[in-house]
């Protein structure tokens, strides 16, 4: 095992978008059987230290690929294509429309029905991107458009938690 290994080489799987999310767990929970500091506590402080920086390194690794947005941006950057969220927000004009409309529509929103219709409208318009960026890093390789589309689903899961905010207030009576 190698600490600098990619997350898709440390944990043993091929290096694809689409993952299988039980062989992804299982890979993990192996990896973490065999690095937890517990198996080596006899050896001492040392190999207790290296033990945990293995147990972090794989943990991190688990977490980056199991959510889908990072592991896109994650394949983005080891193609050479980083996201840059926090400095390329640059969209297509047609998405930036379609974002003042549902967030209109979402300030608009007056009974759970109304918040309701836009979450299942926001929700089929995040599985496409997903299955875009499925297509774009898995079929096409084109990590630039992926990257563009990673951007604009990091968009979305920002107002699907305004969306969820206002469903949850209604939830509670509000």
């Amino acid at each position: 095992m190698n600490i600098d290994a990619d997350d898709f080489t440390l944990l043993g799987l091929h290096k694809a978008f689409q993952l299988d999310r039980a062989q992804l767990d299982a890979a993990w929970k192996t990896l973490q059987a065999q690095v937890h500091p517990d198996r080596f506590a006899a050896d001492g402080a040392a190999s207790q230290r290296i033990a945990m920086q293995w147990a972090v390194r794989v943990n991190e690794a688990h977490q980056r690929l199991k959510d889908p947005l990072k592991r896109a941006a994650y394949l983005c950057e080891l193609a050479g294509v980083p996201v840059q969220s926090e400095s390329n927000t640059a969209m297509p004009g047609d998405f930036l429309m379609q974002q003042m409309q549902w967030r209109e529509a979402l300030e608009e929103a007056d009974n759970v029905d109304a918040v309701q219709t836009l979450a299942d409208e926001v929700s089929a318009q995040r599985k496409a991107r997903l299955a875009r960026v499925t297509q774009l890093l898995d079929v096409d390789g084109n990590p630039a458009q992926a990257a563009q589309e990673v951007r604009a689903l990091m968009f979305i899961d920002r107002l699907t938690d305004e969306i969820d905010a206002r469903l949850e207030r209604y939830e509670d009576g509000a």
